[in-house]
């Protein structure tokens, strides 16, 4: 086999040496592990015992329906009910577990893809469709597997040590896919499309394993199992290594592990910079679970926690107990520090449900964010009552993304006084003076920031989205990503604009986009002015590091001089220069 590599955009550094596993296009993905003879009876019975659960959870859907519901519902149930009792699907995957004596979700996932390329193979357009409820019912019946774990015994260890030397391969992986990966221990993942701060590149960032993006057609030139590496610090990917190269790369993966481990010995020492200035090095969250990286990483408090990753990968919206009880359980966990709760920003390419993606020209341009939850005033009442609810049990900050105008931000202000009158009128407690902050990611609100600046609490900056729409770049397309650049001077500009407005008025500003967790631009967002900086917590220690050496006199004069500067070709090579310890 010879060998060959592929470049891409890396956009999580590190070293993953491991075998490729190609991605199919099933929501969720499965590993593959072999099972003992003896225990193959019990995996059987705990595939039968999931058909079973699926099975009545659709007959009771099918029960609770109302009798004004639209006929197509029921109709959508049955014939669900209908693939999952076909032998073909409740029958073969016993025959597989037998044969090839493999785990319950491996074996489902095999029958599927069969199928499936059986329906690719029909004429008629409309059968050829049908294959999605296919997809849909075994999606159902992995899920309850995930959640009823193999009896062999030690098995999750054996998952885990597979995983952490399988390197997931696929075209794209959506924002919805990937949350799932956060309960697994893969080396790595690439993807034929992307850009750097596409939410599945923001996601790699928060697993912290090495990622690459924009390959073109890794998937098709990778062979499932070959033996790869993925240089993220690089992005490019080798396959089928020499002798050498190989060892040369697991040199350079010990090499890395230790400057981690260098890293950690700072875990402790407080954000403060050699002339005694404190910056606040906060964590950014899209589940619950991610409170335990954060307590980790040292990070003083949250700065983003994206709720929309509480409604993705479900069927219905979470009601208000379910949101409540998330935000009250990081509220409780942070034990008093500032956790920034931001409010639903779904929309572009963070759907809820993936069976109803709603269709728009420019999604990014579209109904989203504090739009959407403008528009859907029960759905965003929920919410923010949930939030309340939860303030009472921490220091919770509410955050609402994509503000364009002061319009929106009143309408805001309005439902949320709302929902507090509701919760008074029960005697339910929250925070009465609870912090209003508003994200500026959008040039109108930047360059109007003085005016948001007045109505709220706090600012903070999403340079993810900032960059998007001042440059007119897609970040999630790899086409036009080698355009996307931080450091474009009108870019810079805007961040500035919004630091003077927040330090005019006494009112804080941080950032918490990629940008933030980026040591190399640490130095240069410091001599602008920014004294809160929040980031996936896998980042905070190499940020602090730079906060440790530098002297702040220093830093504000460089940034004087950058932002002086019009020409990008001139801006960083003078970042570069002066950023360096």
């Amino acid at each position: 086999m010879s060998s060959f590599s592929i470049h891409g955009i890396g956009v999580s550094s590190g070293i993953a040496i491991g075998h490729a596993h190609l991605v199919s296009n099933a929501l969720l993905e499965v590993v593959h592990y072999q099972l003992p003879e003896q225990l193959v009876g019990n995996e059987i019975a705990r595939f039968s015992d999931a058909v079973l659960i699926v099975k009545k959870d659709l007959e009771t859907i099918r029960g609770t329906l109302s009798k004004n519901a639209p006929a197509e519902l029921g109709a959508f149930i049955n014939t669900h009910l209908m693939i999952l009792s076909d032998k073909s699907l409740s029958e073969v995957p016993k025959d597989i577990i037998r044969k090839e004596r493999c785990n319950a979700e491996w074996a489902i996932k095999q029958q599927m893809d069969d199928i499936v390329e059986q329906f690719d193979a029909i004429e008629d357009e409309y059968l050829r469709e049908r294959k999605h409820d296919v997809v849909q019912v075994v999606e159902r019946v992995i899920k309850v597997l995930l959640g009823h774990p193999s009896q062999a015994p030690n098995q999750t260890n054996k998952i885990q040590q597979q995983e952490s030397v399988t390197i997931l391969v696929a075209h794209d992986i959506s924002p919805a896919d990937a949350i799932q990966f956060k309960q697994h221990h893969f080396a790595a993942f690439i993807t034929d499309v992307g850009g750097i701060t596409s939410h599945t590149a923001i996601l790699a960032r928060s697993l912290n394993i090495p990622s690459i993006v924009a390959l073109q057609r890794a998937r098709d030139l990778i062979n499932d199992g070959e033996l790869i590496i993925v240089d993220g610090s690089l992005g490019v990917v080798i396959v089928n290594p020499s002798k050498d190269i190989l060892a040369e790369y697991e040199l350079r993966q010990n090499q890395w592990m230790l400057e981690q481990q260098k890293l950690k010995r700072i875990k402790s020492a407080k954000a403060v910079t050699m002339d005694g200035t404190t910056i606040d090095l906060y964590a950014n969250i899209e589940v619950p679970e991610d409170v335990d990286a954060v307590k980790a990483s040292g990070a003083t408090g949250i700065g983003l926690y994206r709720t929309e990753f509480l409604f993705m990968n479900k069927r219905e919206m979470p009601d208000e107990e379910e949101q409540f009880q998330a935000y009250k359980k990081v509220a409780e966990a942070m034990h008093g520090l500032p956790v920034t709760i931001r409010t639903l920003d779904l929309g572009a390419d963070k759907q809820m449900n993936p069976d109803s993606v709603s269709e728009c020209a420019n999604p990014a341009l579209g109904l989203r964010a504090v739009r959407l939850c403008l528009s859907e005033p029960q759905i965003f009442h929920t919410q923010l009552r949930a939030m309340l609810r939860a303030s009472h049990y921490g220091n919770i900050k509410i955050l609402i993304p994509m503000l364009s105008t002061l319009a929106e931000l009143r309408q805001t202000k309005l439902l949320l006084e709302r929902a507090k009158l509701s919760l008074r009128k029960q005697s339910i407690a929250f925070e009465e003076n609870i912090a209003l902050g508003g994200m500026i990611e959008v040039p109108a609100a930047a360059i109007n920031a003085e005016a948001f600046a007045k109505e709220l609490d706090f600012l903070s900056i999403g340079t993810n989205d900032l960059i998007q729409y001042t440059l007119a770049i897609d970040r999630t397309d790899d086409a036009v990503a080698h355009l996307y650049n931080p450091l474009h001077p009108s870019v810079l500009k805007l961040i500035s604009i919004t630091i003077k407005a927040g330090a005019k008025l006494g009112k804080s500003v941080a950032v918490c986009g990629e940008m933030a967790g980026d040591a190399k631009l640490t130095r240069l967002l410091i001599g602008m002015g920014l004294r809160q900086l929040s980031m996936h917590p896998s980042n905070i220690l190499s940020v602090k590091q730079q906060v440790l050496h530098s002297q702040i006199t220093k830093l504000n004069s460089d940034a004087r001089k950058v932002l002086g500067l019009s020409d990008l070709e001139k801006i960083e090579p003078l970042v570069a220069k002066f950023n360096l310890l």
